[in-house]
């Protein structure tokens, strides 16, 4: 599985099956992008830089599949704004190095590293998976803020709903002032 959690401990609760349930679908069929930019980001980059309609297509199914917008993205961001964020990689001309951040970070099994430092996660309720507090409390040893509880939102959260993003940082760090 390319995307996987941390170690479990024992028999999965409820809520971790439901996530490795939708870690599995998206691992199955979602996540070839990802195994692409893992493995070729040179050979995607160069592509994608070579061909704005490659580059358009490329994104705009990102935002449709992993955006809470029921699959049409027009609805939810609007032409403007996603032609917007297709122009800003186009331009830069930024396909390549987006993608070699796959490569540079999948070969580090970072579920089982721990991170020593404050962490606060906002679940939104249409991202790729919803994890389990539980598996941010065995990665996270210094987690002070979760909520699980977004009425909207999905992978692109801040760029989808940008007021409840705010409002998350808001919350998250009023707990650390």
């Amino acid at each position: 599985m390319l995307f996987a959690p941390p170690p479990l401990a024992g028999d999965p609760t409820p809520a971790e099956q439901q996530a490795l349930d939708q870690l599995s679908a998206f691992s199955v069929y979602g996540s070839a992008y990802a195994l692409v930019q893992e493995t070729r980001p040179q050979t995607i980059g160069y592509g994608l830089a070579d061909s704005p309609a490659g580059q358009a297509a490329w994104i705009y199914e990102k935002l449709g599949q992993w955006s809470d917008s029921d699959l049409d993205p027009d609805r939810l961001f609007g032409r403007d704004r996603i032609l917007d964020n297709i122009s800003l990689y186009w331009h830069t001309d930024t396909a390549a190095s987006s993608a070699r951040l796959y490569a540079e970070s999948f070969g580090t099994d970072f579920r089982t590293l721990g991170l020593d430092v404050p962490v606060g996660v906002s679940v939104f309720p249409k991202e790729t998976y919803r994890a389990p507090r539980v598996w941010a409390e065995r990665t996270y040893s210094r987690l002070f803020y979760w909520n699980d509880d977004i009425p909207r939102g999905g992978h692109f959260a801040a760029f989808e709903q940008p007021d409840l993003f705010v409002t998350e940082l808001r919350d998250c760090f009023r707990v650390i002032r």
